[in-house]
């Protein structure tokens, strides 16, 4: 007896789950993103659709994916290619409102190009303050060392001080 179980991914399931998967990852989204949204169109978990799609479905296409990734990657590049060969200056014959929003766009893009940088910059000083904090601290533990080598010479020596008394 071949029953079809009543939870069954569908072929119609599937190739929903496959396009979803593969516009996410063309547009720099998450797969986990993907099965959230697929799940809440098929009333599934969104385990269940990533589940799926990793045991069963990513198989047959592997080759999709791979010129998903690429068709991303391209988009980037023209993104970026398009916006540092945009004109900076916005004609002022357009609506006011349009013409602060693309400048607020074009900040935007310029502002998250240079944060890497930045964040490098940020990155190097915290960790230049960190190696002259430790520095300080290796020095106050020398110093404790060497005053507690100090002590032990100061007590030792008392201590033979104090035999040699008992014994006269």
């Amino acid at each position: 007896m071949n029953h079809t179980r009543q939870d069954a991914w569908t072929e119609d399931e599937d190739i929903l789950l496959a396009e979803t998967v593969l516009r996410h990852i063309r547009e720099g989204k998450t797969q986990l993103e993907a099965f959230k949204e697929v799940a809440k169109k098929l009333s599934r978990t969104s385990a269940a659709c990533g589940f799926r799609w990793n045991a069963t479905i990513r198989k047959q296409y592997q080759k999709a994916v791979q010129l998903a990734k690429q068709e991303r990657k391209q988009g980037e590049k023209q993104l970026l290619e398009d916006t540092t060969h945009a004109p900076k200056e916005t004609h002022t014959e357009h609506n006011p409102l349009e013409t602060a929003i693309s400048l607020l766009e074009q900040m935007k893009i310029d502002s998250s190009s240079s944060k890497p940088m930045n964040s490098n910059e940020d990155q190097l000083q915290d960790l230049k303050k960190e190696i002259q904090e430790l520095k300080e601290q290796l020095n106050r533990y020398h110093a404790a060392w060497k005053e507690m080598g100090q002590l032990w010479d100061w007590v030792e020596s008392s201590h033979k001080d104090d035999s040699k008394q008992e014994a006269n």
